[in-house]
């Protein structure tokens, strides 16, 4: 940023989500980069405290904030610890600023700073979000299902050029729409690698299990994303989300599946241009441009090489087999809460799967049943509460209706 004489500064930074696949990518980002960034936040859950201590060390936050109050002496321990494997004695030791409970990366995201990355996985981002807006800060949002979720309560309370997408496609999107007006484009073309099962029939999938779901073949990401895209639920997200933020409607957003996953997304202009944004998948690229957005930040990521023969292939999506992306376009034009009863109930599916409870198939099937009871009922009976009357609490209460309906499905009472 620059200061009242013009002067480049670095911009202060808060991770939310640090110690997750994004929130680790970032650091590395920002680690060598002191001149252009400076971290001033971090917010994790508390389940890695070890790596939470190497952060602090690496970045000197002056404030950290954990949702699980009991780790802060765990934390303090570790940081001591930390340090003396680098060499460091006790005087070295600068502790942050603790922001303690389920509410402490809200409270962090609106503290002073530039730039929020919002990069915690699910529902639980949502009041940080709108935090981070409402302070007026830049949200760099890696964080989909906030603003999923969130619909219009999000896009309305951020200013023009507030909200800026990290998601690899999302950021596509953003950059291939400079080439153009918003009243040229056509279409949006959202391109997905087609995960671990792309070409396998429903009986198949019927077989797999947790570590076939978790081999994904070309992002390396955390468990929760990465059996979402095993399922294509990430993708029906991703749908919904490239909708909000470039305000486009449902229809003009088109899936195609890239195994290869170097075209991150396209834009389709009316003339019939399409602009493609591509480089190798590497995350720390889209992140990169989420917290210096509109300037881009020197070699970050090593680009295409030109000079070696590439095969890009296109595939139409198989919506017969993986039904979680027209599922999520279904919850996207009824609005309201229904796409976080999409979310929540995923959210509860997965982790059955994970725990062994439910077959990989039985978590779009549960995700849908659940969908359509909520659509089915009126608002009264927990049912869908329609867009223009949406509510924070209305959000909120779906979302932990959605997750008693799934348990109650997967006979699951946890």
């Amino acid at each position: 940023m620059r200061d009242n004489e013009g002067v480049t500064s670095a911009r202060e930074v808060v991770i939310l989500g640090s110690t997750g696949s994004v929130g680790t990518q970032a650091i590395e980002v920002v680690r060598g980069r002191r001149d252009q960034f400076r971290v001033v936040g971090l917010a994790a859950g508390g389940s890695n405290i070890q790596l939470l201590a190497d952060q602090i060390l690496d970045v000197q936050p002056r404030t950290v904030a954990l949702s699980r109050s009991s780790a802060a002496q765990d934390l303090q321990l570790a940081l001591y610890s930390r340090a003396r494997v680098r060499g460091w004695n006790e005087g070295k030791v600068t502790l942050p600023r603790l922001l303690l409970g389920p509410d402490a990366a809200t409270q962090l995201a609106a503290e002073q700073c530039d730039v929020v990355l919002n990069a915690i996985t699910g529902s639980a981002g949502l009041l940080p979000t709108l935090a981070a807006l409402k302070a007026g800060r830049t949200l760099a949002l890696a964080n989909k299902e906030s603003l999923v979720i969130g619909g219009r309560l999000v896009t309305e309370a951020a200013r023009p050029g507030q909200l800026v997408a990290v998601d690899s496609e999302h950021s596509a999107f953003a950059q291939a729409l400079r080439a153009g007006r918003p009243d040229e484009v056509r279409k949006l073309v959202l391109t997905a690698s087609g995960g671990p099962f792309r070409g396998r029939t429903r009986k198949d999938l019927e077989k797999v299990g947790l570590d076939d779901a978790l081999a994904h073949p070309t992002w390396a990401m955390g468990r929760v994303i990465t059996i979402n895209s095993a399922t294509l639920v990430n993708k029906g997200l991703e749908l919904l989300e490239a909708a909000l933020l470039y305000g486009v409607d449902l229809a003009a957003v088109e899936v195609v599946v890239h195994p290869q996953s170097v075209v991150h997304s396209m834009v389709e202009f009316h003339d019939g241009s399409t602009i493609a944004q591509c480089s190798p998948p590497d995350m720390k690229l889209p992140i990169a441009l989420g917290l210096s957005w509109p300037d881009r930040v020197a070699d970050v990521s090593a680009p295409v090489d030109w000079t070696k023969a590439h095969t890009w292939t296109f595939e139409p999506l198989d919506s017969e087999v993986f039904g979680a992306v027209e599922l999520a376009r279904r919850c996207g034009r009824a609005a309201g809460t229904a796409p976080a009863v999409f979310n929540g109930a995923n959210e509860e599916c997965v982790e059955a799967f994970c725990e062994g409870r439910i077959g990989f198939t039985d978590i779009v099937d549960t995700v849908a049943a659940v969908v359509q009871r909520h659509l089915d009922r009126p608002s009264s009976e927990g049912g869908h509460v329609k867009d223009e009357e949406l509510s924070v609490q209305a959000v909120l209460a779906a979302d932990e209706w959605s997750r008693v309906q799934a348990r109650r499905d997967i006979g699951w009472s946890a």
